[in-house]
């Protein structure tokens, strides 16, 4: 019922062939599909209440009042759910991350799935899986495949109607484990994911070239789910992490999201896997690495890295479920 308070929860997703650039900023379009993987460790919880005595927008994130440049962005989101639902009510909005934000742990796909879902809720919406991934684009790129658990794919779409994440089905989901080595203690990060993607867009010489990859890749890392193979996804899924990363590297100035520790746990990782581990890493705009691996090989990467000094912590993840409403208490 309107004016009544609705909670979701999400999963935040770590893309293994990889989301890096826009074809259109104001629709949110990717300018390439991409994979992904939802994992249970790093999730949000949104309570969402529109509320007629309220003359604007309010955003509370983990526990404190957000910033004018957050709270607007999340009244912009909120236009296009009241745009969809004929309200005019302004809303309160409660999220907390069980995880560091902006940190480059995927914060703003978590909290932008759990914001879609418990908004259209709260507004009287009912809104397809489609039309919610749809929706939680508008908000953050890789919101779109939050809406979904397990393996995610992301179509680039033609447009806005057809730039959507849907499930893959794959053997994989239950045996694949993310270890999470967290860099620098997650502080926010210098370049935020989408300054940095247009950055890279506008002045990286190899950024076209990251562009022009990305399908293949994709089209390797599907087939790979489909017959089970773990050591060609991950094969693929390291190899894409450190193009996106060459891309924002090369531009001008660059973009450098690694850390002395990144790199440390990258070389632990190859000499893991030249020991026979299953172990392939990969990593968003942020310093932090997340290794795919197997559920039995998994204790053994997180006991080598989490020694490694600058990473100051260390989960196992699980693949995540879906984004879901949470029961009143």
């Amino acid at each position: 019922m309107l004016g009544q308070p609705v909670t979701a929860r999400a999963c935040a997703n770590i893309a293994l062939v990889k989301y890096w650039g826009k074809r259109d900023a104001v629709l949110n379009l990717p300018a390439t599909g991409s994979l992904s993987l939802t994992l249970a460790a790093l999730a949000t919880q949104t309570t969402v209440t529109f509320d007629r005595a309220l003359a604007q927008d309010e955003l509370e994130l983990d526990g404190f009042s957000a910033r004018f440049a957050d709270t607007a962005r999340t009244s912009t989101f909120l236009e296009l759910v009241r745009a969809a639902a004929g309200i005019t009510m302004r809303a309160r909005v409660a999220s907390r991350n069980e995880f560091p934000t902006a940190s480059g742990l995927a914060s703003s796909a978590s909290g932008y799935a759990a914001l879609a879902l418990a908004a259209s809720k709260a507004a009287g919406l009912k809104l397809s899986e489609r039309e919610l991934s749809i929706l939680a684009r508008r908000g953050s790129g890789s919101a779109a495949r939050s809406i979904y658990g397990g393996f995610v794919r992301m179509h680039a779409g033609d447009t806005s109607e057809s730039a959507y994440a849907e499930p893959v089905t794959s053997s994989l989901v239950d045996r694949v484990r993310m270890v999470i080595a967290v860099v620098g203690g997650g502080a926010p990060k210098s370049h935020g994911s989408r300054d940095a993607m247009e950055h890279t867009a506008a002045t990286s010489p190899y950024y076209r070239p990251w562009v022009e990859l990305v399908p293949k890749d994709l089209d390797a890392a599907l087939a790979a789910l489909a017959t089970g193979d773990l050591e060609a996804l991950g094969t693929i899924a390291e190899a894409n992490a450190l193009a996106m990363h060459a891309s924002a590297m090369a531009a001008r100035p660059a973009v450098i999201y690694w850390q002395p520790a990144t790199i440390a746990v990258h070389n632990e990782v190859r000499g893991l896997r030249a020991c026979g581990v299953a172990a392939w890493a990969t990593m968003d705009a942020g310093p932090h690495v997340k290794v795919l691996t197997t559920e039995e090989d998994a204790p053994t990467i997180a006991m080598r890295v989490k020694d490694i000094d600058g990473v100051t912590a260390v989960t196992i993840s699980a693949s995540g479920p879906a984004a879901s409403i949470v029961p009143p208490a």
